[in-house]
């Protein structure tokens, strides 16, 4: 363990984190509370404070795999744990642990809350947990790679402990310019959103949130009612932007390097968009056919685009929501259970086990029974024209079972609150993957506040993990992570 490196990464998140800041320092300013105001400018020096005192670069700055995945978790929770002061300091939510699980659902794009009234919040606070979203969509060592001065094979390792899916892909052979052309391609997509919803009528501040929650697949809401106040021009518009969120952010570099065929061939996102349109379809037939929704969705324009609002904030773990599915018929709510553990595609800003790992599992089933049927039979598990290598395989089978080693044992402890199992299964499944609202008692009208602080920690811990694809959060826990390297 290269403990100077780590803690030489952590001192840039501190400063970062001041930066960061800032903005919602900004906020305070232009809607004049004066109450938080000073609150946001003392954290902001405090974090540059320890960003500047512990910034001395090492001679060594080699960060090894193992260093990669330490630094990366350590890197979110101290990010996490300065980012839920705002919080705890201006009153607006008292107990540190209820903070930091808030700011944890920002920072991991989840989306779950413990508050009971999110207008009672300062615009400032409205802000900063929202662009929350925004700073931990794209991931913020991606960002801080772009500064950080460290060898190729250091950043890789960093950036693979952070990055989602079964593997990195590299549009460029240097990190530092993948980070880049990462940036530029979410900047612009924030950029366009936003404007889309100004045009749209939504008020400024509004957008803004709003936007930082798709972007990121986020799931933080400005108002009480969620999004189901704002137009259905506005809604339409959110609902198209988290779906394009959800997608590859491959897909976008090669369109814009204008490789189309390429980029139409991924059968991560032709899998993503068809998984979609199905839901969709299917939830919008058992809506009309059941009529159990209305009066709320009267016509055939608001069933579909209840369904295509629900079904892409699910799929992509953004967490928004238009209306109280927790009233949905049963097969519905089932569907959106099981696109819960979906997720979004790889290399994107969602969440869940990822549409890749579901179609190559589903290929490695189909070629074993195959070989069961033909044992002769030579088969490859094929994926994009290329042979999956047997190491990506092992990594995916290795992810599923440690995902549901942490989904039961989760499950578990939470249930000794004494909640009904639909609750507690669906706070993990909404937690570990990052999505926001469950059902039951923690559906889209509801929160997590009932819980102790002890099942928050545990679904603290559960969307970490689920952010950092859980590796590196385990990482932790091995006595031969700390071990110095020699």
């Amino acid at each position: 363990m290269n403990y100077a490196m780590i803690r030489y990464v952590l001192s840039w998140i501190a400063k970062v984190e001041a930066g960061l800041l800032i903005l919602p320092l900004l906020i305070a300013a232009i809607y004049r509370e004066w109450a938080v105001f000073p609150v946001y400018a003392a954290i902001v020096a405090l974090c540059l404070a320890v960003g500047l005192i512990t910034s001395k670069k090492p001679k060594n700055t080699e960060i090894y795999a193992k260093d990669g995945f330490a630094a990366v978790a350590l890197l979110w929770i101290v990010l996490s744990v300065f980012g839920a002061l705002p919080f705890v300091f201006t009153g607006e939510i008292p107990s540190f642990v209820d903070a930091l699980f808030e700011i944890v659902s920002g920072f991991t794009t989840t989306g779950s809350s413990i508050l009971k009234d999110v207008e009672a919040l300062s615009h400032a606070s409205l802000f900063w947990r929202s662009f929350s979203h925004w700073t931990g969509g794209m991931g913020v060592l991606v960002f801080i790679l772009m500064f950080i001065p460290v060898k190729t094979g250091s950043q890789m390792n960093l950036m693979r402990a952070e990055s989602p899916g079964p593997d990195v892909s590299k549009f460029v052979p240097r990190v530092r310019n993948t980070a880049k052309i990462l940036y530029r391609i979410y900047l612009g997509m924030t950029l366009i959103e936003v404007v889309l919803l100004l045009v749209a009528g939504m008020p400024w501040f509004d957008a803004l949130c709003i936007t930082f929650g798709s972007a990121g697949t986020g799931g933080f809401a400005v108002l009480n009612s969620g999004l189901a106040s704002y137009t259905p021009l506005q809604q339409w518009i959110v609902t198209i932007s988290m779906i394009a969120f959800g997608v590859n952010f491959s897909f976008y570099f090669l369109l814009l390097h204008r490789k189309k065929k390429a980029a139409f061939r991924m059968q991560e996102v032709q899998f993503y968009f068809i998984i979609i349109l199905t839901a969709i379809a299917f939830i919008t037939v058992q809506l009309l056919w059941q009529n159990g929704v209305r009066p709320d969705l009267a016509t055939f324009e608001e069933v579909l685009r209840a369904a295509s609002f629900q079904v892409g904030s699910i799929i992509t773990t953004t967490g928004f929501s238009t209306v109280d599915f927790n009233q949905w018929p049963s097969a519905s709510k089932w569907v959106l259970v099981l696109l819960m553990f979906i997720g979004a595609c790889a290399g994107s800003t969602g969440g869940g086990i990822k549409v890749s790992r579901i179609v190559i599992l589903a290929k490695s089933i189909k070629k074993e029974l195959i070989v069961l049927a033909h044992p002769r039979t030579v088969r490859k598990v094929m994926f994009d024209g290329q042979v999956v290598p047997h190491d990506v395989l092992r990594s995916i089978n290795v992810f599923i079972a440690a995902y549901l080693i942490i989904f039961g044992a989760s499950v578990l402890i939470i249930s000794l609150d004494g909640f009904s199992l639909e609750t507690n299964f669906t706070a993990v499944a909404a937690t570990l993957n990052n999505i926001g609202p469950g059902l039951d008692a923690v559906g889209p009208t509801s929160n997590f506040s009932a819980y102790s602080n002890i099942s928050k920690i545990v679904l603290i811990f559960d969307m970490l993990a689920g952010r950092l694809e859980i590796f590196p959060m385990l990482m932790l826990f091995m006595p031969a992570t700390w071990r110095r390297n020699g």
